[in-house]
C-alpha cells in the first residue's frame, strides 16, 4: 500500500532532477469563478508534464534495487512516454515506448527526440498497453506502468507535498483523473499533511472509467476526447483502491468545459495546457457554486497539445465571443436585462462550427419574450424560449 513515507522518499530522489514548479494564486480566475484559485504549473516541467516525476522515481527505484535491467518499456498516449524516454536516456537505459495510433504527432516526435524507440500500435491506450506487455516478455524489458505502480504514484505524490508547502491554506484540491496515478499520489500526501482537505477528481465525460468503477455508474465511454492524456478505458487496481479510500468525490466535465478552460488559461494566465491540464479548471467552470469561497488548488498537469487542435479551439473561442457580443446587443436593444449567461457546457454535442448560448433574462411579459425570439431569428440565430 502506498504510504506517505514513500512519497517523502520519492521527493528525495527527485530533488534537483525535476522542477519544484510554482504554485501561485490566480486572482483573475478566482474572481471569475467565485473562489480562490491556486495553480500548480506542472506544464513547466522539461517534458511539459508531471509524468516525469513518477517515471523518474520508478527508474531510480529499479536501479537502486540492484537487479540487472536490459531496458524499460512503457505504454503511453504521450506524457508518460516522454518522461520515461527523457530520464531513461539520462540514466543510460534503453527505452521502448508503445503509443496508440491516435497519439498526437507532437507527442510522438518529442518522445523520439528524447531517444526512445517508438512503436505505434492500437487505437487506444489499453491496446497499446497489451502490446507493450507482449514486447516486454519477448525482449526481457521491464514494464513501467503509467499509473498502476506504487513507485510511479509516489513520484506523482510529490506534487501534493509541494502544493501544501507552498500554499498551506488550501482546503480543496481538484485533480484530473485518467488511470488515477496523479490523484492517488497527491491524495496520499495531502491526507497526511492536512487530513480535512477536500479532494475531488475530474474525468472527461467521454472516458468515465474511474467514475464508473468508484460510484457504480454505467456512463458510456466515447471514442475520442480533447483530453487524450486522461482517456483511459480501464482504471488501475492500485489507484482505484486509493481513490476509493481517500478521494471525496469524482465529477465529470464535458468537452466544452475543457475547451473553455484551455482558452481562459491561455488568455488570462498566458500559459498553455493540454486538455487534461485544463480539467480541474473545467470542473470549477461547470459548477462554480460548489467551490464558492473555497481555497482551491489545481494542477496544470500537462502542456503538450497538438497545434492544430489548439488552433481549432482558439478559433471557436473567438467565434463564441463575437456571436455572444451580437446576441447581447440585440437583447439590450429590445429592452431586456441579462441576469445570467451560460455557454461553458454548450459544445459537447455540437459540431466544431456551432455554439450554443443560454441566457436568463428579465422581460416584461410573454409578448416581450416572443419579440426577442423574433429579433434573434431575424439576425440569423436559432432561438427558442424555455
Amino acid at each position: 500500500m502506498l504510504r506517505h513515507v514513500d512519497i517523502e522518499a520519492a521527493a528525495t530522489r527527485l530533488a534537483g532532477q525535476v522542477l519544484d514548479t510554482p504554485c501561485v494564486e490566480s486572482r483573475t480566475l478566482g474572481q471569475l469563478v467565485g473562489c480562490q484559485v491556486f495553480l500548480k504549473f506542472e506544464n513547466l516541467q522539461f517534458t511539459a508534464s508531471f509524468k516525469e516525476r513518477g517515471a523518474l522515481n520508478k527508474l531510480v527505484s529499479l536501479i537502486e534495487s540492484g537487479v540487472p535491467i536490459k531496458g524499460v518499456i512503457a505504454a503511453s498516449a504521450g506524457n508518460h512516454a516522454q518522461g520515461v524516454a527523457h530520464h531513461a536516456a539520462r540514466l543510460g537505459l534503453r527505452a521502448v515506448i508503445v503509443m496508440p495510433l491516435t497519439t498526437p504527432m507532437v507527442k510522438v516526435e518529442r518522445t523520439r527526440g528524447f531517444g526512445a524507440e517508438v512503436v505505434l500500435h492500437g487505437d487506444t491506450f489499453d491496446q497499446a498497453r497489451e502490446h507493450a506487455l507482449l514486447l516486454a516478455e519477448r525482449d526481457g524489458l521491464t514494464f513501467v506502468h503509467p499509473f498502476d505502480d506504487e513507485a510511479v504514484m509516489a513520484g506523482q505524490g510529490t506534487i501534493g507535498l509541494e502544493m501544501l508547502r507552498a500554499q498551506p491554506e488550501l482546503d480543496t484540491l481538484v485533480i484530473a483523473v485518467g488511470g488515477g496515478g496523479l490523484i492517488s499520489g497527491i491524495a496520499t500526501a495531502a491526507r497526511q499533511l492536512k487530513p480535512g482537505i477536500e479532494i475531488i477528481g475530474v474525468q472527461t465525460a467521454r472516458f468515465p472509467a474511474m467514475v464508473n468503477a468508484i460510484k457504480g455508474t454505467a456512463h458510456p465511454q466515447g471514442a475520442s476526447t480533447i483530453a487524450e492524456g486522461i482517456a483511459v478505458g480501464q482504471p488501475g487496481q492500485l489507484t482505484r483502491e486509493v481513490i476509493g479510500r481517500l478521494v471525496d468525490d469524482l465529477v465529470l466535465v464535458d468537452e466544452g468545459d475543457i475547451e473553455q478552460a484551455i482558452v481562459m488559461l491561455l488568455e488570462i494566465e498566458k500559459t498553455l495546457v493540454e486538455g487534461a491540464g485544463a480539467a480541474g479548471l473545467a470542473a470549477l467552470l461547470k459548477d462554480p457554486a460548489r467551490y464558492a469561497g473555497r481555497k482551491v488548488g489545481l494542477v496544470l498537469c500537462g502542456g503538450n497539445i497538438d497545434p492544430l487542435l489548439l488552433a481549432s479551439i482558439l478559433e471557436r473561442g473567438m467565434v463564441r465571443a463575437g456571436r455572444l457580443a451580437r446576441i447581447t446587443g440585440i437583447v439590450a436593444e429590445a429592452g431586456a436585462n441579462i441576469d445570467e449567461v451560460h455557454h461553458q457546457r454548450a459544445f459537447s454535442s455540437l459540431s466544431v462550427q456551432n455554439v450554443e448560448v443560454e441566457l436568463v433574462l428579465q422581460t416584461r411579459n410573454h409578448a416581450h419574450v416572443q419579440d426577442l425570439v423574433a429579433r434573434l431569428a431575424a439576425a440569423g440565430f436559432e432561438a427558442a424560449a424555455a
